[in-house]
């Protein structure tokens, strides 16, 4: 687990979703979904970005990409990096194209080109110049095998125990030679805590909160 705290701009706007958050939940209709909704809501805030209700998305300073690139710094060989959104996706892709270059990547989440995507495998698997395959759980995490890479990095969890499953077993399958190493990357004192502890004790959150 890597721990990162939340800038003096996520904190604020985090406590003032937490306190909508609440008001909605203590409110005698509550569905699931907004339960979700509201669980979401708070997750993209330690993300560094957050959806308003019309749309809009504003983005927010953040240390998790920071964390990042210093764990990839302390890291030796291929690397699987998950993240729970599209936009994580695109800020990762960002940052570890200006440190380590365009050849060092490929990408495997919803806007990867279908006609691209087992080329993406293949250059992670056997290519010596691509070091990071880079994508989300819910579009990478089934079928395929990632058994280059020893190292998994979470950027950011869903809430579905099944797609962590399923993810982590892309790199421990037949093949694997080395020790595996997965990596969490945790907001202190917000709900990513609980969401990540869950995971780990095999919790399903969406089953629970229904």
């Amino acid at each position: 687990k890597r721990y990162v705290a939340l800038t003096p701009d996520q904190k604020k706007i985090y406590e003032q979703m937490k306190k909508a958050a609440m008001a909605v939940l203590n409110g005698k209709v509550t569905t699931t979904m907004t339960v979700l909704t509201q669980l979401m809501r708070l997750h993209q805030i330690t993300c560094g970005h957050f959806t308003a209700d019309d749309g809009t998305t504003q983005l927010i300073e953040n240390n998790r990409i920071k964390e990042l690139m210093n764990i990839l710094e302390e890291t030796d060989g291929k690397v699987i990096i998950w993240a729970n959104y599209q936009r994580d996706v695109n800020q990762i892709i960002k940052n570890v194209v200006e440190k380590y270059g365009q050849e060092s990547i490929v990408d495997y989440y919803g806007l990867t080109p279908q006609e691209d995507r087992q080329d993406n495998i293949r250059k992670f698997q056997n290519g010596p110049e691509c070091r990071f395959l880079i994508g989300t759980p819910q579009t990478g995490g089934y079928g395929i095998t990632l058994t280059a890479a020893s190292n998994m990095i979470y950027y950011s969890n869903g809430y579905d125990l099944e797609k962590r499953q399923q993810s982590e077993a892309r790199i421990d399958r037949i093949g694997q030679t080395k020790p595996m190493t997965y990596i969490d990357i945790i907001c202190e004192d917000t709900v990513d805590e609980r969401i990540v502890k869950a995971l780990r004790k095999k919790v399903n959150i969406a089953s629970q909160v229904m």
